[in-house]
């Protein structure tokens, strides 16, 4: 969207700040109060409104303040952030814990607990595998009339073949199309490429453009699968203890749940998305819609072996989380680098 007014970036960032500090709505009396605005209380409340029609601002109750949107955390995150210096002690608490670890699997554990007790949040280590590993055939084969047979062969001589019912109207010259398309864009690529890969819209027939969809569906599954190492989560009891979930019993049994599912909690913090932030509505999957995730890539060498993330409710505090992820990524990277030689 469009750059916000002056006052109105003013009154947004104040709100957030405000929600992410007190997890309570905030009025116009509180901003002009706490905040030198320059204009009567009257005037914000006007302001308010206007940020509430454009969908940055939700009001939870009738007679509540206001609260940011998922749209308005991503205007401040992409417009109005300001991030914070990372204390010195917060600093050494990460390498302190980097040190600890004489493994791999333990470095990422005390990483991940020392981040989750200095956000006060929950904190993921995902690790990837298979970074190198190519695709050298992928080919779709006629079966009959109603069958075919999809066959992945990779660069370490892994194979992975699946039976596809094919969509009403598929014909061999459609298949042919297919086959066609997954070597121009499949043959040669690494399995890391194609997890966040997207099929290219071109104009196909109804029957050929789901045959398409089916086959690229399959070799993006197999994709994630064969690069999926482990997730290591650290600070479940931190989240019960937000205002969110603490507040209501259905939200908290229904993050526990979420939490409980090691696949749901890869996919949501290194599925598809490239944006470092990803604010509610934006997560996949859906069970992760009411969170926010800030996560960062971590190395070994030049290639890359994880993601190391926070995940709270999404009134995080962005300002101090997106510059310690960063920060414990490096850190992690150059320790997980001299660990590996």
């Amino acid at each position: 969207m469009t750059r916000l007014d002056l006052r109105k970036e003013t009154i947004l960032r104040a709100i957030v700040i405000e929600y992410v500090c007190n997890a309570e709505p905030v009025g116009s009396e509180v901003l002009s109060q706490k905040y030198e605005m320059g204009v009567r209380s009257a005037t914000i409340r006007n302001e308010m409104a206007e940020l509430f029609d454009l969908g940055l601002l939700e009001q939870p109750h009738t007679s509540a303040g206001r609260i940011p949107s998922d749209l308005g955390y991503r205007y401040f995150v992409d417009q109005l952030i300001v991030t914070e210096d990372i204390a010195d002690r917060h600093k050494k608490s990460v390498q302190l814990a980097l040190s600890d670890g004489d493994a791999l699997n333990e470095m990422l554990h005390e990483t991940a607990r020392s981040l989750s007790r200095l956000t006060q949040l929950l904190s993921v280590a995902a690790t990837t595998k298979e970074q190198k590993t190519t695709v050298r055939t992928a080919i779709l084969s006629a079966l009959d009339q109603s069958r075919a047979l999809f066959v992945l062969v990779l660069s370490n001589g892994h194979v992975e073949n699946k039976m596809i019912e094919l969509p009403l109207g598929v014909g061999l010259d459609d298949i042919g199309a297919v086959n066609d398309l997954l070597s121009q864009l499949a043959v040669g690529q690494s399995l890391k490429s194609l997890v966040k890969s997207k099929l290219p819209t071109a104009n196909r027939s109804v029957a050929r453009d789901k045959l398409c969809a089916l086959v690229w569906a399959v070799l993006k599954t197999y994709a994630k699968t064969l690069t999926r190492g482990k997730v290591i989560a650290e600070g479940q009891e931190f989240m019960l203890a937000q205002p969110e979930f603490s507040r209501d019993s259905a939200a908290l049994n229904e993050l526990l749940n979420n939490l409980a599912q090691s696949d749901l909690l890869y996919e949501a913090v290194s599925g598809d998305s490239v944006q470092q932030v990803t604010i509610g509505s934006e997560n996949k999957p859906d069970a992760f819609k009411k969170l926010s995730i800030i996560r960062q890539n971590f190395f070994v060498g030049e290639s890359e072996a994880g993601i190391i993330a926070i995940v709270g409710p999404t009134r995080i505090n962005y300002e101090g989380g997106i510059p310690l992820v960063n920060f414990t990524a490096q850190a992690l990277s150059a320790s997980l680098s001299r660990f590996f030689g």
